[in-house]
């Protein structure tokens, strides 16, 4: 697709339609919207100009300016994406909803609240705490990612397993479409089937649909104690097999079920300064129960250790208060951090398999992890299948080594994954970092289904071009 540069009288329209303090062409301030929080030497582009609109009118002002002109359009969010989503593959123009920040309006009656794009998750939750309510939406970036990116990527994240991911809890959003039309997609109704769910097919496209501007969130008790198990054990089979134990023999559904392997354990650990005697287990399971009352959620903590000690668990180790449970959740928070220390170049990866799977995964890995000469840890959320496993440089290659292993890599651990019966994101999305990688996992029959989605809805393909796929 051939795009025109953005000219003064360009400039001069986006002035008229924002203000001059809500456009930006200083090259030092638009080079932190060039990128997100893939490795910047592979992925950055910088943008032509960088907007931030403040209501939905402008955006779909900018939006129709854009149509005419024929300059791509890249919405943004926190920039806290790990899959290339937000950053302009075509220059052009960088939308940013960072000063649409607001929460709107708290429903108590019918237990939802209406936000604005760039509110940050974990802004949500604070002024509901009084009411006994929460937003159970959990993305392990919480403190930075904004909402609107949150629903961009359908981000699940580490309690996903009891609550599920960012689509079950929004019930409505104002959307502006590729052609600048503003239209509102579902609302406060727990049941909708009025026509084709528009809603959820906005939800997880990566904002190559459409711009959203405003969100309605259904929320849910706030749960009133909480208790962590932190259970050790010789090898990940071992680990992996009590996963669906717990919810079958025991009835339980915990709120989280985190997986570490023993290399992630050692790393967060020695870069944390942590003590945890992880020296004898192949695999450790963080495992998080929720509840109204004390009594029953230590009672289910109680049934889950003796649980996994008679499956073969080394030990358990109880966190019922604030300062064990940061302790050990701190472990596997930091994990892709301390790998930073061993090699700031990595791929962090966010394959998904069925959760009895992980376990014929994991000795997969290895082979792989051997035959390039690089670590490939493997951590994340054991109990929805989703693995952050992350290929870390070698430190001995060069540059253009590890960018010739990373491809090779990443092309067999894909296949494998497909092979498991699995796909290549269950997060993070595809963003122009996995696009080459599609076509492993996706048929032809789905790219005609969704290039016919795309070039229907935006028949200038000027929302995130260079995302998901080639037109």
């Amino acid at each position: 697709m051939k795009y025109n540069k953005i000219t003064q009288k360009v400039i001069d329209e986006l002035i008229e339609i924002l203000g001059k303090k809500n456009v930006i062409l200083d090259k030092e301030k638009m080079e932190t919207y060039s990128h997100d929080e893939t490795p910047v030497e592979q992925y950055a582009n910088m943008p032509e100009v960088v907007v931030t609109p403040t209501t939905a009118e402008q955006i779909a002002e900018i939006v129709k300016l854009a149509n005419r002109e024929l300059i791509p359009i890249t919405p943004r969010g926190a920039g806290s994406g790990l899959s290339g989503g937000a950053i302009p593959v075509f220059g052009g123009i960088v939308l940013s909803v960072e000063k649409m920040n607001k929460i709107l309006e708290i429903d108590l009656e019918n237990m939802m609240i209406t936000v604005e794009p760039g509110v940050v998750t974990n802004d949500i939750n604070p002024p509901l705490e009084e009411h006994g309510l929460f937003y159970a939406g959990y993305p392990m970036s919480l403190l930075t990612c904004y909402i609107g990116g949150n629903i961009a990527h359908n981000a699940g994240g580490g309690k996903a397993i009891k609550y599920g991911v960012t689509s079950r809890y929004v019930m409505g959003l104002e959307v502006v479409t590729p052609t600048g039309e503003i239209t509102q997609l579902g609302g406060k109704l727990v049941k909708d089937v009025t026509g084709y769910n528009l809603k959820q097919l906005y939800i997880g496209s990566e904002g190559t649909l459409g711009i959203v501007t405003k969100v309605i969130l259904k929320l849910v008790p706030l749960p009133k104690t909480t208790v962590d198990l932190l259970v050790l054990f010789k090898d990940p089979k071992s680990a992996i097999a009590i996963v669906p134990t717990v919810m079958t023999k025991a009835g339980i559904i915990p709120t989280s079920v985190e997986f570490m392997d023993k290399l992630c354990v050692k790393t967060s650990c020695e870069y944390l300064n942590e003590h945890l005697p992880y020296q004898d287990c192949g695999a450790m399971l963080l495992i998080e129960i929720d509840g109204t009352r004390e009594d029953q959620v230590n009672e289910e903590a109680e049934i889950i250790g003796e649980l996994c000690l008679e499956k073969g668990a080394i030990e358990v180790y109880v966190a019922d208060n604030y300062t064990t449970q940061e302790r050990i959740w701190s472990v596997r928070r930091d994990i892709a951090e301390a790998f930073k220390v061993v090699s700031p170049h990595q791929s962090l990866e966010d394959i998904v398999v069925p959760i009895s799977e992980i376990a014929k995964l994991i000795p997969e890995i290895e082979k792989m992890s051997e035959k390039y000469d690089i670590l490939m840890p493997s951590y994340g959320h054991a109990g929805d299948g989703n693995l952050h496993t992350t290929l870390v440089k070698n430190p001995k290659m060069t540059m253009e080594e590890w960018y010739e292993t990373e491809e090779k890599a990443l092309k067999e651990f894909y296949a494998v994954i497909k092979r498991f019966g699995g796909t290549i994101s269950g997060e993070h999305g595809i963003g122009c970092k996995r696009k080459p990688y599609m076509p492993i996992v996706t048929d032809d029959v789905q790219f005609d289904l969704m290039r016919k989605i795309k070039n229907t809805l935006d028949p200038n393909n000027i929302m995130n071009p260079g995302k998901i796929f080639d037109l």
